[in-house]
């Protein structure tokens, strides 16, 4: 038997405080307010051009603030400052934190701190990393120094290095850990705990320890809790689980999330095509991904990518809002032609010109609503092709009842307010009869888009605000100018 441990393990002596990385950010915050205030003329490093020149009461007093913060703080800090306040900011940091805090930032921002590193300090820097942490930088990092990264890993780092960048970036096996403690079935638990004392300290995260063949193939797991608890004396064998979950490096790591949810794991083994444990996948890995996820979707519902530096380029970040503003332009006049081809009925009833964005709104936010939770069920993996018939009537039987009984109120309201009008009675009947047509419409809509781009193989999120805006607006008018021009 010969138990081992995979990778090494980096512990961090930060306190941890949830409100810590927003007061720090207004104190470095203030910090450069007050030094912009004393009015220093202070000449900008040669080697840091494009850095705030910081004087030297400023730079003790950031060292200070940031000697304490654990390292996603520090990433959340940075995140938060614009670019010459970054750079200044981040060339204060220790050197041994700079590998963990190119890992917490985004992308975008992760650009501009590369950018300000030299070569030395950047090999040193992912140097430090574990190798899944390396895998997640090295499409930011220059060729050379990859390079250079791998001739310092080991045989078997760089092995797991390899594994790492062969897999999808959505996959199980681009966000498993590689740090994972394992073992045989044969021997006792005392055996076990002299293994586990040789070490300074576990893996994050270790709630249990896997146990392997000799060829490396997962049997089963055993909790530390359990060998905690029982005498020294009982066997592994008698103890381990061999029905725990198991996960596919090729999995998709979003469903892996949702069963971390569903059964609340802590880790979960990764086992190859031959049964061979090649990894685990973790909790804090899990939360990353959920919470990607949830930002993906926000960002895609109005056309935006998640990755972007609040305080990046103008010009890159006008051009990236481009495309979906010349989408949303189109539409707007695609509306706006709808409404003039009822020009004529618009001049004899002014007031519909008042009701339109009523009819348009109402339908609009109905119809996000059912957007919503439509995207969500399916990010959740709730929507199959068995139950979207069933999805389909219940949503537009909801959007019907929601029609009549606030077409009803809108109605009543419009005859309230034009009673003394010839036409009063009628366009209210005219206020009721569209907006249960157009809220029906939303609700149709906002299912129908996320399932025609899922099944076109997009993100079911991507611009959904966008397209339903425009039918809401553009069949609203439709439908309510319409029904008047019937009616008048």
């Amino acid at each position: 038997m010969n138990p081992h441990v995979n990778g090494g393990w980096h512990e961090e002596d930060q306190t941890i405080d949830p409100d810590e990385a927003s007061r720090a950010l207004s104190r470095i915050s203030q910090i450069l307010q007050e030094q912009d205030e004393r009015g220093e003329h202070l000449e900008p490093d040669p080697n840091e051009p494009d850095a705030k020149p910081l004087s030297a009461l400023s730079r003790n007093k950031i060292k200070e603030v940031l000697s304490d913060l654990h390292t996603a703080d520090i990433a959340h800090v940075l995140e938060a400052l614009p670019q010459d306040d970054r750079l200044a900011v981040w060339n204060l940091v220790k050197h041994d934190q700079d590998g963990e805090i190119l890992v917490e930032v985004n992308e975008a921002v992760r650009e501009t701190l590369i950018d300000a590193m030299d070569r030395e300090e950047l090999v040193d820097a992912v140097e430090a990393l574990d190798t899944d942490e390396i895998a997640d930088l090295v499409e930011d990092l220059p060729p050379d120094v990859v390079a250079e990264v791998q001739e310092s890993l080991t045989h078997e780092e760089r092995a797991q290095l390899r594994a790492a960048l062969s897999y999808p970036e959505d996959s199980v096996g681009a966000r498993m850990d590689f740090e994972m403690l394992s073992i045989r079935e044969e021997v006792t638990l005392e055996i076990v705990l002299r293994f586990l004392r040789r070490f300074e300290t576990l893996p994050d995260h270790t709630d249990q320890v896997f146990i392997v063949d000799r060829q490396g193939k997962l049997r089963g797991a055993l909790a530390v809790s359990q060998i905690l608890v029982h005498e020294p004396s009982v066997s592994v064998a008698s103890l381990m689980r061999s029905d725990i979950l198991t996960l596919n490096p090729l999995d998709d790591v979003g469903e892996a999330a949702q069963a971390f949810e569903r059964y609340d794991l802590v880790s979960a083994p990764v086992v190859d095509e031959g049964g061979r444990l090649v990894g685990r996948l973790t909790v804090n890995e899990v939360v990353d991904v959920i919470r990607e996820e949830s930002d993906e979707d926000a960002f895609a519902a109005v056309g935006l990518d998640e990755d972007q530096d609040i305080f990046g380029n103008v010009w890159e970040t006008a051009r990236s809002r481009w495309l979906w503003l010349g989408v949303n332009l189109c539409t707007a006049f695609f509306a706006s032609r709808v409404i003039s081809a009822f020009d004529g009925t618009i001049e004899k009833v002014v007031a519909l010109a008042a009701l339109m964005p009523v009819v348009a709104g109402m339908a609009g936010n109905s119809g996000n609503q059912t957007l919503t939770l439509l995207v969500r069920s399916m990010a959740m993996g709730q929507v199959t092709q068995a139950n979207q018939k069933d999805l389909l009537r219940k949503e537009v039987f909801v959007a019907t009842i929601n029609g009549l009984v606030w077409g009803a109120i809108a109605g009543l309201c419009v005859w309230g307010l034009y009673w003394d009008s010839p036409q009063g009675q009628m366009l209210g009947f005219v206020m009721f009869l569209a907006m249960v047509l157009n809220i029906i419409v939303g609700a149709v809509v906002g299912l129908a888009v996320p399932l025609i781009l899922k099944w076109c193989g997009r993100d079911p999120a991507l611009g959904g605000s966008v397209l339903l805006t425009f039918t809401t607006d553009a069949g609203g008018f439709m439908i309510f100018l319409g029904l008047a021009t019937f009616f008048f």
